[in-house]
C-alpha cells in the first residue's frame, strides 16, 4: 500500500490590497468641478475608512470619454498598475473610464493579466471575471452608441444655427476681440496692432518683414509671445472677421470618436454672414489686402478662366520683381548680375 503524506493547505493571510480610484468629468464647468471634488473626496475617505485596504491614490481627469490623447490621470494609474503598485480599482461607470469600446475591452484585459481587477459600481461587474467580459463589452457599445447619438444631435444644432446666422461669441485668445456678456467687443489696443499689420502688408512689406517689425517693438502676440509666426500674421491679414463679416463652418468634425477637425473645402455647406460684429479694418482695405496677396502668389489667370500658381514667391527685398511679369508665362523676373551688369530675367526662363 502506498504511504501518501497529506500536507494541509495554508491559511489565508489577512492580506491588505493597495486599492486605486479613477474618476472623471467631461467638462471643467462649476457644475462639473463641484461633482470631481465630490468623486475625490468619497473615494479617498472610502478607502482610507476599510481596514484592509491601503490608499495607492485617486486619479481623474477632466475630458471627454472618447479623448484617450488627454487622459493623462487614466494613463498615469495604469502605468502605476503596471508596475505592481496597484492590486484593485474602484469607479463608478464603465463610461467613465471610457466610451470607446476597443479601449475599454483592451484596459480590462491588461489589467486582468497582471491580477488587477476594475470594479464597475454602478453596473455591479469585476473585470476580474473572464465570464463578464461580454457584458461590459456590451454595457461600452451602449455608451459609444450614446456618444454617437449625443454628437449628432450637437451638429444637427450646430447647422440649425449656421443656416439661422447665428455666430459664436465665445473666443479664445483672438487678436482684437473679446467677449462681453455674448457680444463680440473690440479690444482697441490690439485693434490697433491688427491695423498696424495690414497697413504693413499694404506698404509692401513681407510676412517675414512684419514679423521683424512686431519683434523689434516688442509687440507681444495675443497669448503674450514675443516671438511671432508668420503663419499667425497670415491668418490676421485673410481673417474675414476684421471686416465685421463672418464665415460659418469652415472646419467639421469629421469622427466623433477622435474628435478630428477637418478643413471644410467643400465637403459641407459654408454659411457667410455680413456685418456680423464691429469690424476694425474697412472692408475696401481688408479686399485690397487679398488682391495683394494673389499677387505675391504670382497667380496665373488662363485663357479658359482657370486659375494657376506660377510657383514665384514674393521678395520684400526686391520689390521691382514683384512688378515685373512675363507677358508670354505670368512669372515674375528675377534679378542677376552678369559681367557687373544687373539683369531683370523672366524666373521662368532662367
Amino acid at each position: 500500500m502506498k504511504n501518501v503524506k497529506v500536507i494541509p493547505a495554508l491559511p489565508k493571510e489577512n492580506k491588505k490590497f493597495r486599492v486605486a480610484a479613477y474618476c472623471k468629468v467631461s467638462t471643467s464647468g462649476p457644475e462639473q468641478l463641484r461633482s470631481l471634488e465630490i468623486q475625490i473626496k468619497t473615494y479617498t475617505k472610502m478607502i482610507r475608512s476599510h481596514p484592509n485596504w491601503i490608499f495607492a491614490g485617486v486619479f481623474h481627469d477632466i475630458e471627454s470619454g472618447l479623448r484617450r490623447s488627454e487622459r493623462i490621470g487614466l494613463d498615469k494609474m495604469l502605468r502605476k498598475a503596471a508596475k505592481g503598485k496597484i492590486d484593485y480599482i474602484v469607479t463608478k461607470l464603465i463610461s467613465r473610464v471610457s466610451r470607446d469600446t476597443l479601449e475599454i475591452l483592451k484596459i480590462i484585459r491588461f489589467l486582468r493579466e497582471r491580477g488587477i481587477n476594475m470594479h464597475f459600481e454602478n453596473e455591479k461587474l469585476d473585470s476580474i471575471n473572464v465570464d463578464k467580459e461580454f457584458e461590459i463589452t456590451l454595457r461600452g457599445m451602449l455608451a459609444q452608441d450614446e456618444s454617437r447619438n449625443t454628437s449628432e444631435s450637437i451638429q444637427w444644432g450646430f447647422q440649425r444655427k449656421f443656416e439661422k446666422g447665428d455666430i459664436f461669441t465665445k473666443y479664445k485668445n483672438f487678436m482684437g476681440y473679446t467677449c462681453v456678456d455674448g457680444e463680440i467687443v473690440i479690444v482697441l489696443e490690439q485693434a490697433e496692432m491688427v491695423r498696424k499689420i495690414f497697413d504693413l502688408y499694404l506698404q509692401g512689406l513681407s510676412l517675414g518683414q512684419i514679423k521683424s517689425y512686431l519683434e523689434s517693438q516688442g509687440i507681444k502676440t495675443v497669448t503674450g509671445k514675443e516671438i511671432w509666426d508668420t503663419k499667425t500674421i497670415q491668418r490676421i491679414l485673410i481673417n474675414e472677421k476684421y471686416k465685421g463679416d463672418t464665415m460659418l463652418q469652415k472646419t467639421f468634425t469629421e469622427d466623433f470618436m477622435t474628435g478630428k477637425k477637418s478643413k471644410n473645402i467643400g465637403q459641407r455647406s459654408k454659411y457667410y454672414v455680413k456685418d456680423s460684429h464691429p469690424a476694425i479694418i474697412p472692408a475696401e482695405v481688408f479686399d485690397k489686402v487679398q488682391e495683394e496677396m494673389a499677387k505675391r502668389a504670382m497667380l496665373v489667370h488662363k485663357e479658359d478662366g482657370t486659375i494657376e500658381s506660377s510657383g514665384n514667391k514674393y521678395n520684400g527685398k526686391y520689390l521691382l520683381g514683384n512688378l515685373l511679369v512675363c507677358s508670354d508665362c505670368g512669372a515674375s523676373y528675377r534679378k542677376r548680375m552678369e559681367r557687373g551688369k544687373v539683369f531683370w530675367r523672366c524666373a521662368t526662363r532662367m
